[in-house]
């Protein structure tokens, strides 16, 4: 047995950390280039101590893209920023991150992207990176790569190195607990989809099936309540967990077809990642569990979705799995991906371009185009 596992240089956890963050960040720089998403209401007790030191802001209302790096790099540059703040959901933290890399490598965002760009390495360390969540989701804070969506392109791809881990994710619960119903829904399925494929992934460790048990033992349990009573304490604090372990699951053992496909779609469609993922989720694990029957029977995939499914449902069966992701994507009121413009015809392309994507290649098992096609329609 061989792995490794990386991660942020410190992780703080607990409600009531983030008036730690302004002394933080004094420590690691004077001159702080802020990051934040559109709306900055539960940024504001991070942000407020630290006015006197900001020397230049970006805000980015959606997905952040390559001009979005491009230009916030360069004002962080102009600015002489040595340290980078950001507070927010996975768009600001993603950003932050490719800034702060790009501070240290100078160059074009095009110039370290896989896919579309030249890919080259990066060599030197990010300037000092401190990422603060207000959504209990993507888990960025203490992942290695930065998503950047190409408009032109139709993709979404990644600067990616382990030399982009943030310097600390100061973690706190109390910056979820006005998170709206919808953006607790979709971003609590985009965390519970980062716990279970990483658990089935070929490349998974016995430190990440720790962390996924646990993480899909709290989101089983707690995401429909968060849902529910956002002023619920203990769900709140038990969906930040599951979305951090599900950013250290990810970063070190994958992802899966369910990413893969998200991949393209958000590469195409003006759509929510966490809700696309939740559209997915059941196809995906119904036709991933026909295919290992079929060609993998007595490998070690099925027993892990077995032990995902006592986990999340009490049983052992693994035909109970699909089903109970089904009813908590209608329990949490997310549709399906037509809501946002998938049609039938877009099936065949997006299919293809999933099979391209980074993070299937780490799906239990190989699926053929037919069986892609199959979850993205029936996903629609």
């Amino acid at each position: 047995m061989r792995f490794e596992f990386a991660t942020a240089t410190e992780i703080l956890f607990g409600a009531g950390t983030h008036a730690e963050v302004p002394a933080r960040v004094e420590r690691l720089g004077r001159r702080v280039f802020l990051v934040t998403g559109r709306g900055r209401t539960r940024a504001e007790a991070v942000i407020a101590p630290l006015a006197g030191a900001v020397v230049a802001r970006w805000a980015v209302a959606n997905e952040p893209t390559i001009d979005d790096a491009r230009g916030a790099a360069a004002a962080a540059r102009a600015a002489g920023a040595d340290v980078v703040l950001s507070v927010g959901g996975g768009s600001a933290i993603d950003l932050g991150k490719a800034v702060a890399s790009l501070l240290a490598n100078p160059g074009d965002p095009l110039d370290f992207v896989e896919v579309i760009g030249s890919g080259q390495p990066i060599a030197a360390p990010s300037v000092p990176l401190v990422a603060v969540p207000t959504t209990a989701g993507t888990g960025t804070e203490v992942t290695r790569n930065a998503v950047l969506a190409s408009p032109s392109d139709g993709v979404k791809v990644s600067m990616r190195s382990p030399l982009m881990l943030p310097r600390l994710a100061v973690v706190d619960p109390e910056l979820t607990r006005d998170l709206p119903p919808h953006l607790t829904a979709t971003t609590g399925m985009d965390a519970l989809t980062q716990l279970l494929e990483p658990l089935v992934s070929v490349k998974a460790t016995p430190i990440v099936d720790a962390l996924c048990a646990d993480g899909l033992t709290r989101a089983a349990r707690s995401l429909r309540r968060a849902y529910s009573d956002g002023s619920s304490a203990e769900a709140r604090e038990d969906m930040a967990l599951a979305s951090l372990f599900g950013g250290l699951a990810l970063a070190n053992a994958g992802l899966g077809i369910v990413h893969g496909i998200a991949a393209a779609v958000g590469g195409r469609f003006a759509t929510p990642h966490g809700a696309v993922c939740a559209a997915l989720l059941p196809a995906a694990t119904r036709v991933n569990l026909a295919a290992l029957g079929a060609r993998d029977e007595g490998g070690p995939a099925l027993g892990r979705y077995r032990k995902a499914a006592h986990l999340l449902t009490g049983a052992a069966e693994t035909s109970a799995l699909s089903p109970w992701l089904q009813r908590l994507r209608d329990d949490l009121a997310i549709p399906g991906l037509a809501a946002y413009g998938v049609a039938t015809g877009d099936v065949e392309a997006l299919a293809a371009a999933a099979l391209r994507a980074s993070s299937t290649r780490a799906n239990p098992i190989v699926l053929t185009e037919e069986e892609v096609r199959e979850v993205i329609a029936e996903a629609l």
